[in-house]
């Protein structure tokens, strides 16, 4: 939806003087949707169709090789863009840079630079869902498809529009250094370390964030809302590798989600086998992506074709604990109750066994 609408706003913006803005949001809203259209192609393995997603498809550079091709079919088909050359390629090129660039402002990676650079950029500032970003593109882009032909006040609702959305994507990036801010004093004040944090807002908002903190072989969930002091800042410590696996050398799927959660990532055992999930998507234990990737096979482990394992998307009591999180409020995530910081409690206790890689 939020790539619909922003792709149909930017067509509009640069297109819709010349073709009209019902024909330039319905133009925008296909170019948006496109690059998303690799989810279609299958990598092999549950792992691969994870970690290449937002690959090839959403690089600026294949962007820019793809323009022409697009840009000239688009000519062909609106008559008000066979004189306007440079229009009809800024439009197919925006509209497909600008999706792109705003996924990347979510913590799911996405390739910009391939072929040149295979690093999967993710700043993670922004749900990938959040309704005060797509509502204004939605009002503009369900404005423009109401109206054939070009107007002033469709220009300004459309520009209106664009500069709301980026001056919130401004401020979730603001928001974001407020949280890692908060986390850092809350984890000092705590006596507690960490190797890496990474800050990023619960679903559908920007005021009330997690910051992972990764610290060797547990990592902490740090929740704080914006709206509240220190004191309302929540640790949960969690153990993050399981005390009897392999080193994940050893299993490529599990090193592959490894490498691309950037270290965040949490490696436990069940009844049939080794799971390692993205700690960055879902909350504990409720991980988007969890893949088991090895099976026990005597004392030692062996790689298995890696499959999903689809968890529920919450557990009970989170969405009123959201709801108090982003009002400023200060209340225990009830899935995560037993696992909150007790500064009287060793921490050596949530450390597992872990197997050296040496």
């Amino acid at each position: 939806m939020t790539q619909i609408v922003l792709g149909a706003a930017v067509s509009v913006a640069v297109a819709g003087r010349r073709i009209g803005p019902r024909k330039a949001a319905l133009l925008g809203a296909g170019l948006g949707t496109l690059p998303d259209l690799d989810v279609l192609v299958r990598h092999g393995d549950a792992v691969s169709d994870f970690i290449l997603h937002r690959g090839w498809s959403h690089s600026l550079l294949v962007h820019a090789a793809l323009t022409p091709l697009i840009a000239e079919g688009a000519m062909r088909v609106f008559n008000g863009l066979r004189e306007h050359r440079i229009t009809a390629y800024l439009t197919v090129f925006l509209c497909l840079a600008t999706h792109a660039l705003l996924d990347a402002m979510t913590v799911y990676g996405t390739r910009l630079l391939w072929p040149l650079d295979d690093t999967p950029f993710g700043i993670g500032s922004i749900f990938i869902i959040d309704p005060l970003y797509t509502l204004p593109l939605a009002i503009a882009a369900v404005w423009a498809v109401l109206r054939r032909n070009w107007s002033a006040k469709v220009g300004r609702v459309t520009e209106v529009a664009l500069a709301l959305s980026t001056l919130y994507l401004g401020w979730s990036l603001v928001a974001q250094q407020i949280a890692d801010g908060k986390a850092r004093t809350a984890l000092a004040e705590a006596g507690l370390k960490a190797d890496k944090l990474l800050a990023t807002p619960m679903p559908f908002n920007t005021l009330f964030w997690r910051t992972i903190a990764i610290d060797d072989s547990r990592y902490y969930n740090v929740y704080q809302p914006l709206l509240a002091g220190t004191d309302a800042v929540r640790i949960h410590i969690h153990p993050r590798l399981a005390g009897n696996g392999p080193c994940l050398d050893t299993i490529p799927s599990g090193a592959a989600v490894a490498a691309f959660s950037k270290g965040y990532y949490r490696t436990f055992t069940d009844e049939e086998g080794l799971r390692i999930a993205d700690l960055r998507m879902g909350v504990t234990p409720s991980f988007v992506f969890d893949f088991r990737v090895a099976a026990p096979e005597g004392d030692r482990w062996k790689a298995i074709m890696p499959e999903r394992v689809r968890n529920a998307r919450s557990a009970p009591g989170d969405i009123a604990w959201l709801f108090d999180g982003i009002s400023g409020g200060d209340m225990i995530r009830p899935a995560e109750a037993a696992s909150i910081h007790d500064p009287a409690a060793p921490l050596l206790a949530a450390l597992p066994e872990t197997q050296s890689c040496g």
